[in-house]
């Protein structure tokens, strides 16, 4: 009966650092757009010509934002799908 209580715990500890990691990837990622967003708007008002080669670059970094993003994604399944935490307790008994 401890066995379940122990797993238990561990699967609700880790159902909460999961929605932790999904929720600081989303606002950083919130964040990161919104500030690059205003900062192209802002170069773009004070050079129009250079426009599209900033907008080139924008979308780079735009897809390097959403890679960070991805990593905590992947973190989060992981630790949802193959829980290692969980899997040295069934281990252990």
């Amino acid at each position: 009966m401890e066995t379940l209580a122990l797993v238990a715990d561990i699967q609700s500890s880790t159902v909460i650092a999961v929605a932790i990691i999904l929720g600081l990837a989303a606002l950083g990622t919130a964040i990161g757009f919104a500030l690059l967003g205003g900062r192209l708007l802002e170069a773009t008002a004070r050079q129009p010509e250079l426009a599209s080669m900033l907008q080139v670059k924008m979308f780079i970094v735009a897809g390097l934002l959403d890679a960070i993003a991805m990593i905590g994604v992947g973190m989060a399944l992981f630790f949802t799908f193959a829980n290692p935490f969980l899997a040295a307790v069934q281990a252990a008994h």
